[in-house]
């Protein structure tokens, strides 16, 4: 259980660390090799954990093996950078948004508007009849 919110971030991010590695072990059979796949975090006190070798005593509670993500941002396999937490597009799954943010964050994973995909159908749908009455 985690003690603060960047504790929870962090073994977070050790999770999606965690997801990076086995998807880049996996690709190697394909021939593709990525280096310093990007994990994006809103808490700039995770990111700094992940940055930092030296064991506090704020993160002593915190169990072994999330530490290892140190090894794996030191090693160039992945890399934290921070995002605005009204730009975390994970929020759009994983919590109510306001009508306004939610919008725009399924514009940017590229999720359509089922109205304005149906309205475009049947603009093209109208021009083309047009075309060929004309």
């Amino acid at each position: 259980m985690a003690l603060s919110t960047a504790e929870a971030k962090y073994i977070a991010v050790a999770h999606g660390c965690a997801q990076i590695i086995w998807l880049k072990h996996q690709l190697l059979d394909y021939g593709v090799r990525l280096s310093k796949v990007p994990l994006y975090c809103d808490n700039t006190s995770a990111i700094n954990l992940t940055k930092n070798p030296i064991q506090h005593s704020k993160t002593k509670h915190i169990e072994i093996r999330h530490h290892f993500i140190r090894d794996h941002v030191q090693n160039g396999d992945c890399e934290i950078k921070f995002v605005k937490t009204k730009n975390q597009l994970a929020d759009l799954f994983t919590k109510p948004l306001a009508r306004d943010n939610f919008n725009k964050l399924r514009t940017e994973l590229g999720i359509l508007d089922i109205k304005n995909v149906v309205r475009y159908a049947c603009n093209m749908l109208i021009l083309c009849i047009h075309a060929l009455v004309s």
